[in-house]
């Protein structure tokens, strides 16, 4: 994994009053909070961001002298710390899953970790930690102190000293995400789109008064033939006033929407000499309908000031399944892994590397938590492509039956396999004699109807018209082999390849070396090994009428099993790996 700029901010909290500046609701973000209940766009967009932080995994790493990240080998301190945050795994997934939503309504977050021999929590070991992810509205700061709400009851948490941490006293460490302009200050989505969602606010409350206006009644019928009033019963022949009438009408039909008085309109006669026919009057106006283009319009413009796609938001529309698979990644790369890197980065400096400072570990300032994300990474079409391999013997039965969805107890006893053997030999034994006697099987008839014609017919489908392509085939191997290339060049700057190897791994063809290191399918996405390698792939596409999404994922998927299996490119693969993506035109 290659090194990036972290654009995150953590604080613990300590004595010195410039650290805690700024850490009290900001204003805005109290408003946020309220958005977030109101408006389920934002409620969408945080518990996405909730769901997927939540499926990552964390982990203790070193980052080396040419910034790769090599994760800490088993029993090394820096991996003990980490694999108690938060309790465990169970804990990680819920404390990162808090934050993907503190880090998108107000931008953020507090985490305080007290030792649970004072607190005696049911959630954590006694001789461990109780770690709690709070908001803004849970933390506030008074006269220099910090307090906390945690189980409805207020806690004090002590200042730390920054020259003598105490690992068994309580912590508060703030996360945010910072403003550009003001870096103390916290920053999100939601903040930069207040007034857009308070419009929606706005906008909704309108069609909700116009299906209310619906309800009042469906208009005025004018009927000819004397003015005259409809009358009451009990009334005589008093005449009714409109007004009063109206008013009942609406009441009824908003007290009892399935009523008549909500369907049927009011009728009122008036003088043969004012009107010519029957006419209808309605309380429509011209902004109704503008009314629900405006708020499409807010939620369009909502979803495009998201750090995920818009179309997670809008749906997903006429988008397949390759589509799809791309905005997801895409959403990983550029919202999701930023905010995992802001908590980790918090973790990191406030909490791992103090207490093994405080241990006096060797090079504890390069250690750091990191993450992992190849759980999120669903690749498609495995089934098709497990099917290929194993025909042609690179996998194995078991790996076939976990990439089809089957499980180990659907696999066939001995003494299925022996016969169907001896079924499948006997079948080769019979097909040999008859070819050595020169007879013909007989083709059996199908039962449906057949064009027996021998015309070449006058239009063929795409899959056909490319499958003979020969410069698809070239230019899909080309693609293969530089991504290949690209990862072996990759390969030699990661743990994978050790610094002892790495002279005579330079003498491997890059495009190969993967075949002489044990790479393990998850470590193809944590280093990266094939980022930035199918840029040409939309160019291809096009030349060749295909549709780029398909192609990307066809060529990324098996580049990926090759790597995972160690296993040599082919040029005679080519054409079963792009066979999904002819029927698809760009």
């Amino acid at each position: 994994m290659t090194r990036r700029e972290i654009a995150a901010a953590a604080s613990r909290y300590i004595d010195r009053k410039v650290r805690t500046k700024g850490t009290v609701d900001q204003g805005w973000q109290t408003r946020a909070w309220e958005l977030y209940h109101a408006v389920p766009e934002v409620r969408f967009a945080a518990t996405y961001m909730a769901n997927a932080m939540s499926g990552a995994t964390l982990y203790a790493g070193r980052r080396a002298d040419d910034g790769t990240i090599e994760p800490a080998p088993n029993g090394h301190r820096a991996s003990e710390i980490v694999q108690q945050i938060a309790g465990g795994p169970d804990g990680q997934a819920k404390l990162l899953g808090s934050f993907g939503k503190h880090l998108t309504v107000p931008g953020e977050g507090w985490i305080v970790i007290r030792p649970n021999a004072e607190v005696l929590s049911p959630d954590a070991p006694e001789d461990g930690h109780d770690w709690r992810v709070l908001s803004t509205r849970e933390v506030r700061q008074q006269s220099g102190k910090l307090t906390a709400e945690i189980d409805g009851e207020d806690v004090e948490i002590p200042a730390g000293d920054e020259e003598r941490l105490d690992p068994d006293a309580p912590v508060a460490l703030r996360v945010w995400e910072p403003d550009p302009e003001r870096a103390i200050e916290a920053d999100s989505p939601v903040r930069a789109s207040l007034d857009l969602l308070e419009e929606l606010l706005l906008l909704n409350s309108a069609v909700k008064a116009i299906a209310r206006s619906r309800l009042t009644g469906r208009g005025i019928l004018l009927v000819p033939k004397g003015t005259r009033f409809p009358t009451a019963p009990g009334q005589g022949d008093a005449e009714d006033d409109l007004i009063e009438l109206l008013m009942q009408v609406a009441e009824t039909a908003i007290r009892e929407p399935e009523s008549a008085a909500a369907t049927v309109p009011i009728v009122l006669e008036v003088p043969a000499d004012s009107i010519s026919d029957f006419k209808l009057l309605t309380f429509e106006s011209n902004f109704d309908e503008l009314a629900l283009k405006l708020r499409e319009e807010a939620i369009k413009r909502f979803a495009t000031g998201l750090e995920i796609p818009a179309e997670l938001l809008l749906g997903m529309g006429d988008t397949n399944h390759w589509g799809a698979w791309l905005l997801t990644s895409e959403a990983i790369r550029m919202g999701v892994e930023p905010k995992l890197s802001t908590v980790s980065y918090a973790l990191t400096q406030q909490w791992l590397r103090p207490l093994l400072q405080a241990e006096n570990v060797e090079d504890w300032h390069r250690w750091l938590v990191w993450y992992d994300t190849a759980q999120l990474r669903v690749r498609s079409n495995r089934s098709e492509t497990a099917l290929q391999a194993y025909d042609r013997g690179v996998i194995s039965a078991t790996a076939l039956r976990r990439e089809t969805g089957f499980e180990e107890s659907d696999a066939p006893t001995a003494e299925e396999e022996e016969a169907r053997n001896k079924q499948n030999g006997n079948q080769d034994q019979e097909q040999q004699d008859q070819e050595g006697d020169g007879q013909e099987q007989p083709q059996a008839k199908p039962d449906l109807p057949v064009d027996e014609t021998a015309d070449e017919p006058d239009s063929l489908p795409a899959s056909a018209a490319t499958r003979t392509n020969p410069g698809l085939i070239a230019a899909a191997d080309g693609l293969i082999w530089a991504a290949l290339s690209s990862a072996g060049d990759k390969l030699l700057r990661t743990p994978i390849c050790p610094r002892s190897e790495r002279a005579r791994a330079r003498e491997i063809q890059a495009a190969a070396l993967h075949t002489e290191l044990k790479v393990e399918p998850g470590q193809v996405e944590q280093y990266r090994l094939l980022e930035g390698a199918w840029t040409r792939v939309p160019e291809i596409a096009k030349r060749y009428g295909l549709e780029a999404a398909c192609l990307t994922a066809a060529l990324d998927a098996y580049a990926r099993e090759l790597i995972a299996a160690g296993i040599e490119h082919s040029y005679e693969v080519v054409p079963a790996v792009v066979t999904s993506c002819l029927g698809l035109a760009a």
